[in-house]
């Protein structure tokens, strides 16, 4: 095993010892301590997980890798998240935590992440551009997707629009909880049909376990992952307990810990892996793998919350209180917006602006009726995009059902898997799949090719 990954291993364990000592020896001096101790293991764990993750996109490479890098990106969620749903089970006071996480890391997933993503990709396509003598106009304003996106943008659609009926109806039913994982399953299936795009690269640690002997890789990597889950699960527990009671004890309100302090800590591993792919000059297969982590959200770990809740003791439909029901209304709506702004495959700075700019606000807009005027105001961006974009709109739907996705020319197949395409502002009249091939430049082998003419010869002048 190669020194540094020995020696970035060690520090992450020796981040999460404390906890272990915690856990074992049944110390809890009080609830903040006890937060940042166990806190702090999460995201060591995380972040080892995360590098496993990537690293194994070495054996299992396409679309269904970029799925499974995002299931896995996010154990730590799921298992705070359904060790609440468990506990309300016995202790209705925990009902209200029970989606609190879901709806704070999916908003902190579209709202922050998505947009600092095509920041980064953009800023990197840009720099390469002005190298080139570029200027004005000529410079990328744009990030590219490529149509086999379609795929991930149908499924996040079909879903954004059954999430509506959980505040309507006030409850998670556990039948809706069947459905979204059946819709989960079918998505793993759809993305292992799509074909492979060819060799993953890899950078910083991942590139040190995927230049490893094949044998001695996979050895590292199933290792990663079982001490990095075993860190994970065993904290889990007390550090969602110490959430809520370091929110008692310090004056704070819990439910706002739980909704963002969280999502803070397991998100974190996930945003940089994202970052690092657009850094790279792979804006396209960074917002693919957090596509993939919102359909995760909202289908496994949505529909895991009333069965969780049901073994724990409770019944067969999980609750929501008033909070409850507007957090999911606005989580709902944020999703439909996004959605709209990928129809055409085609993410534009402002769109990450708009973004960044609701989800700052919503820390402002705290009453009821505020929180449904931020909604519908979500709501109206997302109609006029659709009409602006209604041609996307059957073609993104039907993606999901269609047994391959369509190939053009220069396009690397791969659910949210390409080359980044940053484009100019793109001339009236450009289709978007005109515009995708456009968008990525491949060599001879049908590889993308990153570097800095690349990326200029994926910008479209007007």
């Amino acid at each position: 095993m190669p020194a540094p990954l020995i020696r970035r291993i060690l520090l992450c364990l020796a981040i999460a010892a404390p906890a272990l000592v915690f856990r074992v020896t049944g110390f809890a001096p009080n609830p903040v301590v006890d937060l940042v101790i166990f806190g702090a293991a999460v995201v060591a764990a995380s972040f080892v997980l995360a590098w496993a993750a990537e690293a194994a996109q070495k054996d299992i490479s396409g679309a269904l890798a970029i799925a499974i890098l995002a299931l896995i990106a996010v154990l730590p969620e799921y298992a705070v998240d359904l060790y609440y749903a468990f506990r309300s089970g016995s202790d209705v006071a925990y009902e209200q935590f029970a989606a609190a996480n879901m709806t704070g890391s999916n908003r902190l997933l579209l709202g922050f992440g998505w947009p600092l993503v095509v920041f980064v990709a953009l800023f990197v396509a840009r720099r390469a551009a002005k190298t080139r003598g570029l200027s004005g106009k000529a410079l990328p304003r744009a990030l590219q997707l490529p149509g086999s996106s379609r795929l991930d943008i149908g499924v996040l659609a079909i879903v954004s629009i059954l999430a509506f009926t959980i505040p309507l109806m006030g409850t998670i039913a556990i039948w809706v909880g069947v459905v979204l994982i059946l819709i989960f399953v079918a998505y793993l299936w759809r993305a292992s049909r799509v074909p492979d795009d060819g060799d993953e690269e890899f950078v910083g640690v991942a590139a040190l376990i995927a230049d490893m002997p094949q044998t001695k890789r996979r050895i590292t990597v199933v290792s990663m992952f079982v001490a990095s889950a075993a860190v994970i699960l065993m904290a889990a527990e007390p550090f969602a307990t110490s959430l809520v009671d370091s929110g008692s004890s310090l004056g704070i309100d819990s439910y706002f810990l739980v909704q963002w302090l969280a999502p803070l800590a397991s998100e974190a591993p996930e945003f940089i892996i994202a970052v690092l792919f657009a850094l790279r000059g792979m804006g396209a297969a960074a917002i693919g793998t957090l596509i993939a982590s919102k359909i995760n959200q909202w289908t496994l770990l949505v529909g895991s919350l009333p069965i969780a809740h049901f073994f724990g003791g409770g019944g067969a439909d999980l609750a929501l209180d008033p909070r409850q029901v507007e957090e999911f209304v606005l989580t709902a709506s944020q999703t439909v917006m996004g959605v709209a702004i990928l129809l055409a495959l085609r993410f534009h700075r402002w769109s990450a602006f708009a973004l960044v700019a609701l989800f700052t606000v919503q820390f402002a807009v705290t009453d009821t009726t505020g929180r449904y005027v931020l909604s519908i105001i979500h709501l109206v961006i997302a109609v006029g995009l659709l009409v602006v974009h209604r041609r996307e709109i059957v073609p993104t739907l039907a993606a999901p059902f269609r047994r391959s996705q369509p190939e053009h020319a220069g396009e690397l197949a791969g659910a949210g898997v390409a080359s980044v395409g940053v484009l100019a502002e793109v001339p009236a009249g450009i289709s978007a799949d005109s515009a995708g091939s456009a968008g990525v430049s491949s060599d001879n082998s049908g590889r993308a090719g990153h570097d800095d003419s690349a990326l200029l010869r994926n910008v479209d002048h007007k």
